[in-house]
């Protein structure tokens, strides 16, 4: 029997095969085309301690290799998530993930407390990285006194481990992953999108209505693996590739840079039945090369 299970902070996955928080709505949207029970979590999309309108439109298009989006973290808040999103997910076997985002460190705090004593969640992603709210969140993600500070007052009041999600629009990953591991976090996660831009050039007009959005896809899969690469050698703590994961032998490639689990994002929108296909790719991989253990993969590449 081939062991695909990885473990994250004393919380076990039966697979290191997550989706990426935006891409896959909160399980429900996405469950007439995948077996949830087959992923090893579901990380939802954020959701902050109220409803967020989001960005005007358009908020999404696509570009060479992936796409941009600038949707803004719109999101119905998090007592609307919790009765509908959560009573969802109670009928699967797989782990949650709540993603959590904010404009102010009360707004995350608010929201991991409120979800401190539901049963159902089993770890938090604190988003500190989306490069397309204006107010707080990726200034979190972007200087590592902030991201100390945030990460050490979520730890202090959170009942789940905590899993900091890092922004590539940094200068160093190295010295923000070291920031978080420092202040408690137990995992980071990346990379969240590179910003970008579009100019639509018949209408001589942006593409997105925001100007700037965040390029996710293939393109930006070299940049993740890098970058997951530097982290994993820079902390001990866990962490969670992402960025440009389209198929099994792209999940295998973020596990050797050093990755404990891994996550679709953009591949979900392309192909909804993404990350189940990486689910089986892995397996087949492990079969192919007579890998006993997933773990056994895990930075093998020095």
């Amino acid at each position: 029997m081939r062991n695909t299970s990885v473990e994250i902070a004393g919380v076990k996955f039966k697979n290191p095969v997550m989706t990426a928080s935006g891409t896959f709505g909160s399980g429900m949207e996405y469950s007439d085309f995948v077996d949830l029970n087959k992923l090893g979590a579901v990380v939802t999309k954020g959701v902050a301690n109220v409803p967020w309108e989001g960005n005007p439109v358009p908020r999404v298009t696509e570009v060479y290799g992936g796409m941009l989006n600038a949707i803004g973290l719109q999101n119905p808040g998090v007592e609307v998530f919790a009765e509908r999103d959560l009573r969802f997910l109670d009928k699967y076997d797989t782990r949650v993930i709540v993603n959590v985002c904010g404009k102010s460190v009360e707004d995350y705090l608010e929201v991991v407390e409120r979800l401190g004593d539901e049963k159902r969640v089993d770890m938090l992603e604190i988003n500190v990285s989306c490069p397309n709210v204006k107010e707080g969140a990726i200034a979190f993600g972007q200087n590592k006194d902030a991201l100390f500070d945030i990460t050490k007052r979520i730890k202090e009041k959170a009942k789940q481990p905590i899993i900091m999600k890092l922004s590539p629009n940094v200068t160093s990953i190295s010295e923000m992953a070291k920031a978080a591991e420092a202040a408690g976090a137990d995992a980071i996660s990346l990379i969240n999108t590179i910003t970008g831009m579009k100019i639509d050039i018949h209408k001589r007009k942006f593409a997105l209505a925001n100007k700037t959005g965040g390029l996710s896809g293939p393109a930006i899969k070299p940049v993740a693996v890098r970058m997951v690469y530097e982290a994993a050698h820079a902390v001990n703590i866990p962490i969670i590739g992402m960025g440009g994961i389209a198929n099994g032998s792209d999940a295998i490639e973020f596990i050797m840079a050093g990755a404990t689990a891994v996550a679709v994002g953009a591949m979900n929108f392309h192909d909804p039945y993404a990350t189940e296909k990486v689910v089986e790719e892995i397996e087949s991989y492990m079969e192919r090369y007579d890998v006993s253990d997933i773990n056994s993969l895990r930075g093998i590449v020095e």
